[in-house]
């Protein structure tokens, strides 16, 4: 008898397998999770299941910054560091892998801001 997933991961779960039948041409996936306190966002290579590039508001570079790590500029700050940090591996088109958050907030943002740091998605 298969386990019944509670709504987040289920909703997860669904995205994902979107996500990477989108993703069987070659692009890596950047996925995102979100604390109340912190956000992160990897470039993962679904194929070799390795992670290529990472940025977190817990790196030092953030902390360098002076943002505050739980709102909407601190999540645009890991966006650009993020996408600064993909082009440096050669990599410009990803797929965007929200998860189980809405596509809103500090989310959005990041997404956002990751766009205008040179990612393709």
């Amino acid at each position: 008898m298969p386990r019944k997933l509670d709504p987040t991961a289920r909703r997860a779960q669904r995205t994902r397998t979107r996500i990477k039948k989108l993703a069987s041409d070659g692009r890596l996936r950047l996925s995102v999770f979100r604390s109340s306190k912190h956000i992160s966002a990897q470039l993962i290579d679904d194929a070799n299941g390795v992670t290529i590039a990472s940025a977190s508001t817990l790196d030092e570079a953030f902390k360098k910054s002076g943002k505050k790590s739980s709102d909407k500029t601190g999540a645009a700050e890991i966006g650009k560091l993020i996408a600064e940090r993909a082009i440096a591996k050669g990599q410009k088109k990803v797929v965007f892998d929200r998860g189980r958050y809405v596509f809103h907030g500090r989310v959005k943002a990041l997404a956002e801001a990751a766009r205008e740091g040179g990612l393709d998605f």
